[in-house]
């Protein structure tokens, strides 16, 4: 049974995409790590589990009267399908499964309920033991919702509401003038409640949101946008640790043919400009579990998932007509051509690191050049005897 990292399934039905919608300014890239943080904070859970469990036992011992068996069975009940509906949901998401996400938010707001329904039966018990020990533990109940859940705001406030709410109108049906200063002082605690729910959740998104954009840059190149070399040494590593690779992988080192020219003749902004162009080639030559990169100057990096060794140099041939082929149309009119020739190694063949692999497709870089560019050479290594590959050479510059 192959894990994967946990990925939770968004709500299907239109109240439970209603429910956790974290807002329309989120970006879409962190809406699923909002997601899954209603599944965490499991000591949260428990905890309240617990205590309503226990809180509407102690209840319904002190009163064996239906309303308070009811809820204890309630209680009881509805603990025990949330623990399997959680325990369910995170061992789906690891498997890549549908995780019933909707059922668990409802059955949230349905405990949610049933908190404030406690309180609301304890202030009209008249037994000041019992109202305060259910008031006391849906105040508790709401805090720790809020802390919990306030990645979904709506159902979060929501929530809050359903589990502290009924206090206000259990204090004011209690016929105790005393107990009426709950009365104003319930809905002042759930706006502050809210008030740290959008807090909360905007310090968040904004926090996830900086350290994916920090990350991004650490590890992409500026003006093309492909990763860069830190980019390319996660993206190695992260392939070493995949358990369904089959066969190598395919280290491509392209060298542009003709970009120096084009850069001398035209200037820096057209260079960057026809950078940008090839990049976008590059990165749609780029296959499925693939990585295109950019590690400086005009030089840039494939790696290629090869199920067999076979294909590899049909591979780079493609890639070498599709980035000579076509002409690159700049700013003013100016349409030029460039090539390019590519030294491949290969993992595990050639070795397990960065330094290793460039080590290896640099040498076979070079001897592609030597060979008249426009070329693909497979560096030689253990057991492995040098290929090559010629495509018909192509004349860079302007047209």
């Amino acid at each position: 049974m192959i894990y994967q990292a946990a990925t939770y399934s968004a709500p299907r039905t239109r109240l439970g995409r209603w429910l956790v919608e974290p807002g329309a300014d989120v970006p879409d890239e962190i809406r699923p790590m909002l997601l899954a943080s209603l599944f965490g904070t499991l000591v949260i859970f428990f905890g309240g589990v617990f205590n309503t469990i226990a809180v509407s036992a102690v209840a319904s011992w002190r009163h064996p009267t239906a309303p308070f068996l009811l809820w204890a069975g309630y209680e009881m009940m509805l603990g025990a399908v949330r623990l399997y509906v959680l325990w369910h949901a995170r061992h789906n998401a690891r498997l890549g499964r549908p995780t019933h996400t909707d059922a668990y938010v409802i059955l949230a707001l349905m405990w949610a309920i049933g908190v404030g329904y406690g309180s609301f039966l304890g202030l009209l018990s008249r037994d000041w033991l019992i109202g305060g020990i259910t008031t006391i533990s849906a105040a508790a109940m709401a805090g720790g919702i809020a802390f919990r859940n306030f990645t979904a705001p709506r159902l979060c406030t929501a929530m809050v509401i359903a589990s502290f709410g009924p206090a206000a109108i259990g204090a004011a049906l209690s016929g105790r003038w005393e107990l009426w200063i709950l009365v104003p002082q319930v809905p002042i605690y759930l706006f502050s409640l809210w008030m740290a729910i959008r807090s909360l959740h905007g310090m968040l998104v904004r926090t996830i949101t900086a350290e994916r954009e920090n990350d991004r840059r650490a590890h992409h190149d500026q003006l093309t946008g492909l990763v860069n070399r830190a980019g390319l040494e996660r993206a190695i590593t992260a392939w070493q640790h995949r358990e369904d690779r089959k066969g190598p992988l395919a280290f491509f080192y392209l060298d542009l043919d003709g970009f120096k020219s084009v850069n001398d003749r035209y200037g820096h902004a057209a260079g960057d400009a026809l950078l940008r162009m090839v990049a976008g080639r590059l990165q749609a030559l780029a296959p499925a579990g693939g990585t295109a990169a950019r590690i400086g100057g005009d030089e840039f990096v494939l790696l290629v998932p090869e199920a067999d060794r076979g294909g590899t140099l049909g591979r780079a041939e493609r890639v070498i007509a599709a980035i000579a082929n076509r002409p690159y149309d700049l700013d003013n009119g100016v349409s030029v051509t460039v090539g390019t020739s590519i030294g491949i190694a290969r993992m595990p063949d050639h070795g397990h690191d960065l330094a290793r692999l460039m080590s290896a497709a640099d040498s076979a870089l070079y001897e592609a050049k030597g060979r008249g560019r426009c070329r693909a050479v497979v560096a030689s290594g253990p057991s492995l005897r040098i290929a090559a590959q010629a495509t018909t050479p192509r004349r860079a510059g302007a047209r």
